[in-house]
């Protein structure tokens, strides 16, 4: 400035705009916008002309014909401006005075057509795709439809604009400052062949833990607790897979039914951290707990994975509400059928998003970059990652979403796991992703289940599972680590469960109990439910530790689900997705009970085991012949008799399976280029009902074994340590698993 009285003109106009924006009245004249930037998308909070702090707005809306900014102020008041100007079918502008803190929305004009996909209503307030923060809940009364919801007639209710406002109902966008530059963050970056995750929900995890303060159950600053903390480290996992923290609403079916969406998988905004899960507050609060989060579970060695929802939002089909990209640009957000009045639903859940469209893209892609860069999340897991890929109809790997993805120099270089299937024609493709890809392996949790239910007709499934799954994963430099092996997740039984029902027991869902898989694969040892008999109970305790031995002794990544490591029971719920109360919150009270404290034991020494041993982490496939002049092929299957199993072993009804690993001939180097030299070892999975001899392999394979791990035992602090003679017989337990060291 060159003068004292430019000086204070330029604090007069900040002085005005400030007081206009929070104080106006609705529809207000005279709001000052100026043309502002047309990039980046979003509130972004800066200092414009003159030196003059403000608000650059920006949204994309190709189709609309007006955009209204919508400015709320301390007592719901809105006033509103119009942006004027559109750059690319961006219509953008600069508010001088508009704070971090500020709450607004859009009002976007258009053509009310819904027969060619067109739903425009300005009645009602839109929520920023772009949002950083969002205040507020959604309550889905009939005025946030852009349609007359009760209309009589419901086949054409979709419509019939309803024209009442939606801006009192509706949660509003807030301006946020991003002053963060990350410098004291240290990413663990966990290689994929060391990673161990543990999926958990924010809330679910926290929200009973006697040692997390009460006003910090549930929330952000609850996970970052050291409590919470102190848990992961000890059990020993590298990377929290947290179930969706995006903004989600609930569904209207649920609200009717004194119900909410308690995973998450609904989401409206795909940059905002999930208001309700913040202690701090929601007027932009929520950034710098997520943030200060990450940090903390960064200073203990863990990584960040975000369980993300792109495939679908909350706005369901032509009979949901009009909460944001709806309203927007309709026919440009969503994938629409040739009757344009109806949605493609790929996704089971009413819509699905056209992410061939470039700014559905761009939107996708741009949340992506700003939760590494900005949140500091190591990686994502994909729901329904088969929909991001489809093309026009098909799912294609050499699809937008996936080209853009690899060749993205932010997002290539995060862990991306793949949900890789969705509900429409063709959507299973377990194995199909491309390289830099993991998936989740859901042929892994079957044949795991069904081996130690005594269910499988061979061993062949079993032998791919434990070793890596080559069959699916072997092909285009696609590694061990390609499959995340899991045998529960959130959706489905937990852990308990599998081994204490065998049908589901969802009544609680309020769905008469049809809701959630038929296809549970458990066994109950004996007894539907929980049971007073001691010898169902500790039947049930072993086949737990089978089960979880198997997990992580398995050649790939795996996966936990929280509190399956000390025996959490959904009461034989098998769709928890609506019960936010006890049936889905992590018991502490479980680590009391000696048995379950024992179940936590066993675990985290197996994580730790892992640790120790490169040749239960591969970095590469399995060859079945030596690395080495002088080795033992680096895998090999034994029958109970002590023989390597032939071609008609494979095919032959087994209960026994051993598997010899050595620690000889693992290939690659280390970090200096030195050869990664382990112990061998053998495991045998027992899954009969009564014990059985089997014959321990000798020279050249060993000459004795230890014994490190027997699941048939109960307390699992000592581990057995004895030794045991080659090609005699060794006793197995019934329903067990034996982990003997090769002893030279």
């Amino acid at each position: 400035m060159s003068s004292a009285a430019e000086q204070e003109a330029v604090a007069e106009r900040r002085t005005a705009a400030s007081a206009v924006v929070n104080g106006g009245r609705r529809g207000t004249p005279g709001v000052p916008v100026w043309p502002g930037a047309s990039t980046p998308l979003g509130a972004r909070f800066r200092v414009g002309p003159d030196g003059v702090a403000g608000t650059n707005f920006a949204l994309w809306a190709a189709g609309a014909e007006a955009v209204e900014l919508c400015l709320f102020d301390e007592q719901g008041r809105e006033t509103r401006a119009r942006l004027t100007e559109l750059t690319h079918e961006i219509w953008h502008g600069f508010v001088p005075g508009v704070m971090p803190g500020q709450r607004y929305g859009y009002r976007v004009h258009g053509r009310w057509d819904p027969w060619t996909g067109g739903r425009w209503n300005p009645a009602k307030l839109l929520l920023d795709p772009y949002a950083r923060a969002v205040d507020g809940e959604f309550a889905l009364p009939p005025e946030v439809y852009g349609h007359v919801r009760d209309w009589p007639e419901q086949h054409v209710a979709d419509t019939v604009r309803d024209e009442r406002d939606s801006a009192p109902f509706v949660p509003k966008g807030v301006v946020v400052h991003d002053d963060d530059d990350w410098a004291d963050d240290r990413r663990p970056k966990t290689p994929w062949a060391d990673s161990v995750i543990y999926e958990l929900h924010v809330r679910g995890f926290t929200m009973r833990h006697p040692a997390i303060p009460e006003e910090l159950r549930g929330t952000y600053a609850g996970l970052a607790h050291p409590a919470a903390i102190e848990h992961l480290v000890k059990l020993g996992v590298t990377a929290v897979e947290l179930l969706p923290v995006h903004q989600f609403a609930h569904e209207d079916h649920l609200l009717r039914r004194g119900l909410k969406n308690h995973w998450g998988y609904n989401s409206v905004g795909y940059f905002a951290p999930h208001a309700a899960y913040a202690a701090s507050g929601t007027r932009g609060q929520q950034v710098g707990e997520f943030k200060r989060m990450v940090r903390a579970l960064h200073a203990a060695g863990i990584e960040v994975i975000l369980d993300v929802v792109y495939n679908h939002t909350a706005e369901a089909g032509e009979l949901g509400p009009t909460l944001s990209l709806k309203g927007i640009d309709n026919r440009g957000y969503y994938r629409l059928q040739s009757d344009a009045r109806r949605y493609a639903d790929y996704t089971g859940c009413g819509n699905t998003l056209h992410v061939v469209q470039p700014q559905v893209l761009r939107l996708i892609t741009d949340s992506l970059r700003y939760w590494v860069t900005e949140m500091g999340v190591d990686g994502f897991r994909f729901d329904l990652a088969a929909a991001l890929a489809r093309s026009m109809h098909d799912v294609d790997m050499l699809s937008p979403f996936l080209a853009v993805i690899a060749q993205d120099p932010v997002l290539r270089r995060v862990k991306l796991i793949a949900e890789p299937w969705d509900v429409g024609s063709g959507g299973y493709q377990v194995g199909a992703f491309p390289p830099l890809w993991t998936e989740w392996n859901d042929r892994y949790r079957d044949a795991v289940r069904d081996f130690w239910r005594h269910a499988l007709p061979d061993v062949r499934e079993m032998g791919y599972r434990l070793s890596g799954s080559s069959d699916l994963y072997a092909w285009g430099g696609r590694r061990p680590y390609a499959s995340v092996n899991f045998v529960t997740a959130h959706d489905g039984f937990t852990l308990r469960d599998l081994v204490s029902y065998e049908r589901k027991h969802n009544e609680a869902n309020g769905e008469g109990n049809r809701d959630g898989t038929n296809d549970n694969r458990a066994w109950n040892c004996g007894a539907e439910g929980e049971s007073d008999d001691e010898r169902v109970r500790a039947l049930r305790r072993r086949q737990l530790r089978n089960l979880l031995t198997t997990l992580l002794l398995s050649t790939g990544v795996p996966m936990l689900v929280a509190g399956d490591e000390m025996g959490r029971t959904q009461r034989g719920n098998n769709n928890a997705y609506c019960q936010d109360n006890e049936i889905s919150w992590v018991d502490w009270g479980l680590l009391e009970d000696p048995g379950w404290k024992n179940l936590f034991d066993l675990t985290s020494r197996l994580i730790a085991l892992r640790h120790d041993h490169p040749v239960l982490r591969r970095r590469a496939f399995f060859s079945g012949r030596p690395h080495s002049v002088d080795g033992l092929r680096d895998l090999a299957w034994f029958t109970p008799r002590g023989t390597e199993m032939t071609e008609r072993d494979w095919y032959a009804p087994a209960a026994t399976l051993g598997m010899y690993l050595s620690g000889r001939d693992i290939p690659g180097r280390d970090e200096r280029g030195a050869p990664i030299t382990d112990d061998s070892f053998l495991a045998v999975l027992h899954a009969g009902d009564r014990p059985a001899p089997f014959v321990l392999p000798g020279p050249p394979w060993a000459e004795r074994y230890e014994l490190v791990l027997d699941t048939s035992t109960e307390d699992q602090s000592r581990p057995p340590l004895t030794s045991h003679p080659s090609a005699v017989p060794l006793t197995v337990p019934a329903r067990s698993v034996l982990l003997l060291r090769v002893l030279t």
